[in-house]
């Protein structure tokens, strides 16, 4: 379930945090004060959790992405609209999915978790991606749901085999004059032959055209994609990059990720898995995805490491903020929440730190580390590449704050990380979720936390 408060006007800012994380459990808090009674919204099923939640910025209309079911709801969260998306016959193994052709595996009725839900607003639409046929995705109008395409014939249209919910993130980025595109990032789940994890796709106009979802460039060499080698798989076989958050910003897009990576610790012979945050930044325009960088990123305070990402939010530094960062109050923000340590993926401590980044200043490290690259110092150093030792290649040319890369030097990995602000530390109810926004110069921000609190 959902629930808002109902003297509250920030529905978009508090109903996109509390389904950040697993929204279920807020249903067991403690009963509201009486004097301020919250809104709440139970969906029709109980096999599965709700998904994925966004609202409409222009009506205050709320999509709610479930398990077999996408709800629109009014801002006071009652049910304007349902749409079916599921369970079907299907099966995981198949690819590619039986509604292409024959599959010899026994197909099982199958829930379809919601794995993607963005606002189209150019083309007044709503993607809606899940785990139904290797990740498929429908595009329904915004005002009552009609299914207006659902691209399934080409292997481009199946976007992630992946089941779960939480494993694909998606930004669209929008022109004035030509077709959207799509940027986006999925977990391959051990099928890297089948799926990029990360691409940019063709948004049409036209929601049945023949190249919706489409690469934006793909020939026989080069690809508007990022493949991970398979080769990767043999020395870390549960190998995946899980993608957190992500954002555009000025000529880039920005995700913010999770892998698995081997060290050596100190003073050991050994190495042992341990998974890193980085995140990963590509040219809007960059059809070759010769601009691929990333760069690990993590907190500290008082000793303690906080390098597990659990979220992210971006949002301006306003006046007071500014002043104190030595910025600009519409410079850039990231809000993070990290928990402690970097080992445990799937069982994170409860110790967790809200820490802030300033976007330009981990830009400047990108651009420093392409300057060395492009000199000739130091090798790719990017852990998923199972060659890790290419060297940089020099080249003589000019590379400023948007640079795009060749067809060299890339993908191009950072060694050492960008350190974030800590400004709030939790040692027993984990930080999952957060958002934040600039108020009368202030900058505020909202988190959620394991045992379903809210805390601003």
């Amino acid at each position: 379930a959902i629930m808002l408060p109902a003297m509250w006007k920030w529905t978009c800012l508090v109903s996109h945090l509390l389904l950040s994380t697993t929204v279920s459990p807020l249903v067991r808090q403690q009963p509201p004060h009486p004097k301020r009674p919250f809104i709440t919204f139970t969906g029709e099923q109980a096999e599965g959790n709700f998904n994925h939640l966004v609202v409409d910025e222009r009506t205050g209309h709320i999509y709610l992405g479930a398990v077999n079911r996408i709800y629109k709801l009014s801002s006071d969260l009652k049910v304007l609209v349902t749409h079916e998306t599921g369970p079907d016959d299907d099966n995981p193994k198949c690819y590619p999915p039986r509604i292409v052709q024959t599959c010899n595996e026994p197909l099982t009725p199958t829930n379809n978790i919601n794995k993607m839900l963005l606002i189209d607003y150019k083309e007044n639409r709503l993607i809606a991606c899940g785990s139904l046929y290797q990740g498929i995705c429908k595009l329904l109008r915004l005002d009552d749901l009609f299914k207006l395409g659902e691209p399934f014939h080409k292997k481009e249209h199946y976007l992630s085999g992946v089941n779960e919910s939480g494993s694909v993130f998606g930004v669209i980025v929008s022109y004035s004059n030509m077709d959207d595109k799509l940027f986006i990032a999925t977990a391959v789940d051990g099928k890297p032959e089948y799926f990029p994890t990360i691409s940019s796709r063709k948004l049409t106009k036209n929601s049945e055209a023949d190249g919706m979802f489409a690469y934006v460039f793909h020939d026989e060499f080069v690809a508007s994609m990022i493949k991970i080698p398979s080769d990767t798989f043999t020395i870390i076989p549960d190998f995946d990059i899980y993608y957190i958050y992500g954002f555009s910003s000025g000529n880039f897009v920005y995700f913010l990720t999770l892998q698995p990576e081997m060290i050596s610790p100190p003073g050991s012979t050994t190495k042992e898995q341990v998974y890193t945050s980085k995140l990963v930044r590509l040219c809007k325009e960059d059809t070759a995805f010769n601009s691929y960088v990333e760069v690990p990123i993590g907190c500290e305070k008082n000793g303690v490491e906080y390098r597990l990402l659990q979220a992210a939010y971006l949002s301006k530094a306003g006046a007071i903020l500014a002043r104190s960062l030595g910025v600009g109050p519409e410079d850039d923000i990231l809000f993070t929440v990290f928990s402690k340590g970097q080992k445990r993926k799937m069982k994170s401590l409860d110790e967790s730190a809200l820490c802030i980044f300033v976007l330009k200043n981990i830009n400047d490290r990108i651009k420093d580390r392409l300057q060395s690259c492009y000199r000739g110092e130091g090798t790719l150093d990017l852990a998923w590449l199972k060659v890790k030792d290419i060297p940089c290649s020099s080249a003589l040319l000019t590379i400023d704050d948007n640079f795009c890369g060749l067809d060299m030097n890339a993908p191009l990995g950072v060694s050492s990380m960008v350190r974030g602000l800590p400004i709030f530390t939790e040692d027993g109810d984990r930080m999952t979720s957060v958002i934040a926004y600039v108020y009368k110069n202030h900058s505020l921000a909202f988190v959620g936390t394991k045992s379903g609190k809210l805390k601003k």
